[in-house]
């Protein structure tokens, strides 16, 4: 369990009243990006409150009427969910650092310059975003402040989110070591074994990793690797 410490108030108001809870801010962020949490671990203090500061529980009379339920979790979820998450300057600097570097990563892996035909380096991308002012919000996902940003960067650098298919054939002794830097970088559509115990597959992924997914399987095969865009 979360201490009261590090814990954060998550709050929802509805129909004049106020519930709260104690949550890991962590916990919560995770929560709100579509993730599964430990609620044992993630909650510092069970229950429902109308003012954590003042240590005052919301009525279970006020708690039934506005959530439908007393079932804890399913309380928690909706005040995460609707709720608004009480951070503080530092916590919310430090979540919005990490949050950052996340969604420059995201970019990274799955954008290209159409221009070169590679990806963009990450500086570049961290500059796109400061001019573009974008605000980065701690407790929202990746995915959907990424398509909110990629708007607003689209004048600023040439950008495009291809996607490609690849066909990849490895040598039997190299497919053990290869297999996973091939499913990290892309989607595996098929594949197939031949006789000799090569391996064939045919791959979805995004246009910007392809010069990686090239350099991985030519090292790791001493340029044996095959590939070949479709």
């Amino acid at each position: 369990m979360v201490s009261l410490e590090d814990a954060v108030t998550a709050r929802y108001e509805t129909g004049g009243n106020r519930f709260e809870i104690l949550i890991d801010p962590k916990a919560a962020q995770s929560y709100r990006e579509g993730d599964e949490i430990d609620w044992e671990e993630a909650i510092a203090a069970d229950g429902v409150w109308a003012d954590s500061a003042k240590g005052d529980r919301a009525p279970d009379i006020l708690v039934n009427d506005a959530f439908g339920t007393t079932e804890l979790i399913e309380i928690y979820k909706k005040i995460l969910t609707e709720g608004t998450i009480q951070l503080t300057a530092q916590q919310r600097k430090e979540m919005v650092d990490q949050k950052k570097k996340q969604i420059i990563a995201h970019i990274v892996a799955n954008a290209m310059n159409p221009q070169t035909g590679g990806p963009h380096p990450p500086q570049r991308i961290e500059n796109a975003i400061d001019e573009a002012r974008f605000s980065v919000e701690p407790m929202e996902a990746i995915e959907k402040q990424v398509e909110k940003l990629i708007k607003l960067i689209k004048p600023l650098i040439p950008i495009s989110f291809e996607k490609i298919r690849v066909a990849v054939k490895i040598r039997a002794i190299h497919v053990g070591k290869c297999y996973g830097q091939i499913s990290s970088l892309s989607n595996i559509e098929s594949e197939e074994y031949q006789k000799d115990g090569s391996w064939i597959g045919i791959l979805e992924m995004p246009a910007a990793s392809f010069v990686k997914l090239e350099d991985v399987l030519g090292s790791l095969t001493k340029g044996t690797a095959e590939t070949k865009m479709l």
